[in-house]
């Protein structure tokens, strides 16, 4: 005789808000994201992420809060200023997550300026190279010097520039 195998049930897949998966605890996101809960809190400050509330006052994330969040920090990485990202975000119908598509048009926003900061920060390592151990920063060749205080006209603190010598 063969061995009895059991009958195998087709479990229905039903499309929509009720075959959505739970909603996630601040601490599950924290946990699956990498980020500190703190930092969860900020992004929702901030308008980067939303919640909700449960009936116990706990914040509750859809899953999708899990791509929201990879987009801000692959943005922060390329130095794009959380303001930047809010504004994109909501930028979005319905706040919604970012798809592909919406992914290529935020980035290509971001495209320029991220050049621009590497070829500034490319020159600023290549002209380093000469100077490292001076310390004078004054000498007329230095590219470093700030001559007539030009650079002030790009608000406080310390800035890079190409000064002419």
């Amino acid at each position: 005789m063969k061995p009895h195998k059991p009958a195998i049930t087709a479990i229905p897949v039903t499309r929509g808000p009720a075959s959505e998966a739970p909603d996630l605890s601040v601490g599950e996101v924290a946990s699956r994201s990498g980020l500190a809960v703190s930092a969860l809190h900020f992004y929702e400050s901030r308008g980067l992420i939303a919640s909700v509330r449960s009936a116990g006052n706990q914040r509750r994330y859809p899953r999708s809060v899990l791509r929201r969040v990879a987009v801000v920090k692959v943005a922060q990485r390329m130095g794009v200023p959380l303001a930047e990202i809010a504004q994109a975000l909501q930028a979005l119908p319905d706040s919604r997550t970012p798809t592909v598509s919406d992914w290529r048009r935020l980035s290509a926003r971001w495209h320029a300026d991220l050049d621009e900061r590497i070829r500034t920060l490319t020159a600023l390592r290549d002209q380093l190279d000469s100077c490292i151990g001076c310390g004078c920063l004054s000498l007329k060749v230095c590219p470093l010097r700030n001559a007539q205080d030009v650079l002030a006209q790009e608000g406080p603190g310390p800035h890079f520039g190409a000064v002419d010598s």
